[in-house]
């Protein structure tokens, strides 16, 4: 599968210029998370790894406990997920996650960015069938086979495994995020992720080149403007 994976997702938080954009989206995540799954990290192994992620970007602790001290207290926003699909400059495949309250709002703002930049926005299921939607754990680690067994005895249907640079990662479908992080947990003991996420992998790559080069930076920007947009995942391999 390889390891592009990592450069096939823009994370709307990570990119971010402002500080407090980065505190929001991972707040809303972190809430929304927490009100769903539960607020105990040690018994939502999804928020457990949500919280390492928002401290390893630097968000302050004093964020992420109002976020979870929001979801604890019931009332607050209902927010959902809304996924866009669709085809940006040069033809690439896109997904789009977002945390709306307002999905007729969100939709526009999002076909809007496709609209200024000559994309097309698609029904759903138009470029997801494109992409393996896959849990993806990474750690410090050099024993593929037993990380292989492990994993095996708790009947995870794994993907793929890469033991690359004194690192192991591990590829399950989406729906085995919680057993195989549990199963890799319940075999080693504590595990400082290097990434903990779900994350939607292209299957094939879409050259972008020329004056798609900039429309598709101008895409990008315009979607990390809109407080509703989490990630985007696309297959695009940017020629300069």
């Amino acid at each position: 599968m390889g390891r592009a994976f990592q450069n096939r997702k823009e994370s709307m938080a990570k990119t971010s210029d402002a500080n407090a954009k980065l505190y929001s989206k991972y707040s809303r995540e972190i809430y929304v998370c927490a009100k769903s799954g539960g607020h105990e990290p040690e018994s939502n192994l999804a928020l457990r790894g949500l919280i390492d992620r928002a401290k390893k970007d630097q968000v302050p602790t004093h964020v992420i406990e109002k976020a979870i001290d929001k979801a604890k207290g019931g009332a607050g926003e209902d927010f959902a997920l809304a996924r866009y699909e669709g085809f940006g400059p040069g033809n690439c495949m896109v997904i789009i996650d977002c945390l709306t309250d307002n999905p007729n709002r969100t939709f526009g703002d999002v076909r809007v960015c496709f609209t200024k930049t000559k994309c097309k926005i698609g029904a759903q299921g138009s470029v997801s069938h494109m992409f393996d939607h896959c849990a993806i754990l990474a750690f410090k680690g050099d024993d593929e086979e037993k990380v292989l067994d492990a994993l095996m005895e708790a009947d995870i249907d794994v993907t793929d495994i890469e033991n690359e640079n004194e690192q192991i990662t591990v590829f399950a479908p989406n729906t085995e995020y919680f057993k195989a992080k549990q199963a890799l947990l319940d075999a080693f003991g504590e595990i400082d992720f290097i990434v903990d996420e779900i994350q939607f992998i292209p299957q094939t790559e879409t050259e972008v080149s020329g004056d798609d080069v900039a429309l598709f930076e101008k895409f990008t920007e315009m979607l990390n403007d809109l407080d509703d947009v989490q990630n985007i995942y696309h297959n695009a391999k940017i020629i300069d």
